[in-house]
């Protein structure tokens, strides 16, 4: 490959880039502000959004996966516009054959297709930043090859500025909520999944975190068929989870299980989690014609986090469960909430409880009865916002982003199953003998060897 990196962040493709996407959203936007961008009569409010979604939908790369983000932190958007941003599907027209031949040449060398026994030129799956297709090792291994589509980079940085521009609008117009340090998350993250290696590097990670959870399966990572925009993995045959909505409460039980542990486990053995709740990327395997648990397919968006950020954690589930008003602001104060006074601790406590909820029940229950799973969430936080709008602003800190936004995203797929479970006693096997110490090793051990940097 040559040493100069032709998709580097190119001025001129971030112009391109802010032209196509002002053509798309610049008319919504206007619409939008002229309504007050975040709030507005149902109507006018309702059209914007689908107004919205159209615009975004044809737009590969980050600008949709920024969207879908923004529609998965509760009562940042307006029900409306979370609901409509949610239905954003990678569904922009694939790259064509002959482009993916010399994506796939600029990758891996003139001679790419003598290093697979096949490879199918047309897409399997399309994501925001690229697409997947199906391939096999010289040896027959079933292969997942997801090639980043071009320019990228470029495009990242450009659809990041107008996140800034939209922030901007929002806290001008919603003083209560400084979404600066969100702004910093969402693209601390999103720039990360542009880099490929990371994600084989995440992936190993993983697959060493889980390997002896059965109920979870985590792909193998080819590295000889890898590079920054070339990821291979192993391809893992599964069903949609949205297919087992209706099947005996045994299997969604135990599906619901599988998913716990996939996100609880990496995160008390090694400060990380699984940051995208996104469906597709989970998929169901059977065994005996039988569903038995989840494959765990992208890595993309993966969180990972200092030891004390999940000292935090636990500290405010216990504080929580006895009632320890100094441990529960113990816990705010690691995550690096500032300026914290009764009330404020109050109101942050609405959204605590309600995450918290199902673990602080010693029984066996649903995540919560008769709740849509496109609305969890939603009650709560618009309490919480009705709060802070008398009380004033206060800054979310960057950590806690996507740890809240994967939780809900999780309480939605239980949602979705109907599992009931005694999540109390399942998170509790997971804290067990819970040790900052000893989760400071075992992540530090555990990166090193798959050659990811300690976190700050």
């Amino acid at each position: 490959m040559a040493e100069t990196d032709r998709e580097a962040n190119r001025f001129t493709a971030r112009a391109s880039r802010y032209a196509s996407v002002g053509a798309n959203v610049g008319g919504v936007a206007a619409r939008m502000a002229a309504a007050r961008l975040f709030g507005g009569k149902d109507g006018a409010s309702l059209n914007n959004a689908a107004a919205l979604a159209q615009a975004l939908g044809g737009l590969k790369g980050p600008i949709m996966k920024v969207a879908q983000l923004l529609a998965t932190v509760p009562d940042l958007l307006p029900p409306e516009y979370a609901a409509e941003l949610q239905k954003l599907q990678a569904d922009a027209p694939p790259m064509g054959a002959a482009f993916v031949k010399r994506r796939m040449m600029a990758e891996l060398g003139a001679d790419w297709q003598s290093r697979f026994g096949s490879f199918d030129l047309k897409p399997a799956a399309a994501a925001s930043l690229g697409q997947v297709h199906r391939a096999q090792s010289r040896d027959g291994a079933p292969l997942a090859c997801k090639l980043q589509y071009p320019d990228m980079q470029s495009a990242v940085e450009a659809d990041l500025k107008q996140l800034q521009v939209a922030f901007a609008l929002h806290r001008r117009m919603n003083s209560w909520l400084d979404t600066s340090e969100i702004a910093k998350e969402i693209g601390a993250r999103v720039r990360e999944e542009l880099d490929y290696g990371r994600e084989a590097k995440h992936a190993a990670l993983y697959g060493d975190v889980l390997k002896d959870i059965d109920s979870v399966r985590v792909p193998a990572v080819h590295s000889d068929l890898s590079t920054k925009r070339l990821l291979t993995l192993g391809w893992l045959d599964g069903e949609k989870i949205l297919n087992f909505t209706q099947s005996p409460i045994e299997i969604r039980n135990r599906l619901a299980q599988a998913m716990f542990r996939a996100w609880w486990h990496p995160f008390s053995r090694a400060a990380v989690i699984h940051g995208d709740p996104h469906l597709g990327n989970y998929t169901v395997f059977s065994e005996g014609g039988e569903a038995q648990g989840i494959n765990l397919l992208d890595y993309g968006c993966v969180r990972i986090f200092h030891p004390r950020f999940v000292g935090g954690v636990v500290d405010l589930y216990r504080g929580l469960l006895e009632e320890d008003r100094a441990r529960v602001v113990h816990a705010y104060e690691v995550w690096g909430f500032k300026k914290l006074d009764n009330e404020t601790i109050d109101i942050l406590n609405i959204w605590a409880r309600f995450i918290y909820g199902p673990l602080l029940e010693d029984r066996t229950r649903t995540v919560a009865d008769g709740i849509d799973p496109g609305a969890y969430g939603r009650r709560e936080a618009f309490s919480v916002h009705q709060a802070l709008k008398e009380k004033g602003p206060v800054t979310v800190p960057q950590e806690f982003v996507f740890m809240d936004r994967a939780a809900v995203g999780l309480g939605a797929v239980f949602l979705h199953l109907r599992s009931e479970l005694n999540y109390h006693q399942l998170f509790e096997a997971e804290i067990e003998r819970f040790s900052l110490d000893t989760l400071s090793e075992r992540q530090g051990a555990a990166l090193a060897a798959v050659g990811l940097p300690d976190p700050a």
